[in-house]
């Protein structure tokens, strides 16, 4: 009987895609062709890119920092941009991760006093609307202040607000949006019934948080950590601001390593390729296209992890449709 029904009501649904008026079909054939529009988009510009960087990439331009020269062969690699993306990118998922996993466990089971959740979730809403720029702007102001000048360069008094933790604490908020969504939606996934079986063998909320909730939702707080790396690593307001935006490392002078390069000024790979670019300072368009195809490569490498991770987590049944 259950057989008969499941096969009457695929074939009312046959039927019913077959007698859509003219409109819903006009609809339907618009929708599949801004779809498919958009993949070809993105299937192009991917194939463009890999054709170029092919074409143009070096292995020594990986290791080889940036050096003044005439030509293409003689001004070096993109080390330094290369390394400054991966600092700014540990700084700031450093900051946003635990962050955003805290401000998601708040919200999802405790939300108290519940004006302050009200805020709280309209702030990280407003963090994710927000442009770079403006961010980059709201960070020069509170760095440059006499007060944070340990954490950049410093020049008789004068603070001048921009180094490598500058950076990566503003791009943390850029990252912050996406890892709060990902870990709520992984908690809110969470069937009641696991939390009330946890509180009556007389586990505490904090208890059944740390060893039961947070184990569950692995699969999404990963999710979150990358899409969020994805953002900071694309990201180049913030770092033309807030790091000063130099082809190589300038690091501060008599500070002790890492903090010497911490609070120092660099650059990362999209600004590399911004300054590259025929319309940048350096007009070098082969090394533009030899360095977008490195970032290439690094965002869809924390696309595929994340598609790793969905497919896990479907696997053993953690990941809610």
């Amino acid at each position: 009987m259950l057989l008969l029904k499941d096969k009457s009501k695929e074939k009312g649904a046959v039927e019913g895609s077959a007698t859509w008026s003219l409109t819903d079909r006009i609809g339907l054939a618009i929708c599949w062709t801004l779809g498919l529009l958009f993949c070809a988009i993105a299937v192009a510009i991917v194939v463009y890119l890999m054709i170029q960087g092919v074409k143009f990439l070096r292995p020594e331009m990986l290791w080889t920092p940036a050096a003044a020269g005439f030509t293409e062969t003689e001004s070096g690699g993109f080390s330094d941009a290369f390394i400054g993306t991966m600092i700014v990118a540990t700084l700031g998922i450093a900051l946003a991760l635990p962050t955003g996993v805290a401000i998601a466990i708040w919200l999802v089971e405790y939300g108290r006093p519940a004006a302050l959740a009200r805020i709280t979730e309209s702030t990280i809403e407003a963090i994710a609307g927000i442009p770079s720029i403006v961010l980059a702007l709201f960070g020069t102001v509170i760095f440059s202040s006499t007060a944070l000048g340990f954490l950049s360069r410093t020049s008789e008094g004068v603070v001048f607000g921009r180094s490598f933790f500058a950076a990566g604490a503003m791009l943390s908020l850029v990252a912050l949006p996406l890892i709060v969504a990902s870990v709520r939606e992984g908690l809110n996934s969470i069937p009641r019934h696991v939390r009330e079986a946890s509180y009556a063998v007389g586990k505490t909320k904090a208890a059944t948080t740390r060893r039961i909730l947070l184990p569950t939702c692995r699969p999404q707080v990963a999710t979150g950590a990358m899409l969020g790396l994805g953002r900071i690593i694309g990201d180049t307001a913030i770092i033309v601001v807030l790091l000063g935006a130099t082809q190589n490392f300038a690091p501060v002078e008599g500070a002790p390593f890492p903090f010497n390069f911490l609070r120092g000024a660099g650059t990362t790979l999209t600004n590399f390729v911004y300054e590259a670019s025929p319309t940048g300072n350096l007009n070098q368009p082969q090394k533009a296209y030899a360095a977008a195809f490195v970032l290439l490569l690094m965002v869809l490498a924390l696309n595929a992890a994340v598609d790793v991770v969905h497919r896990r987590a479907r696997k053993v049944g953690t990941w809610s449709h």
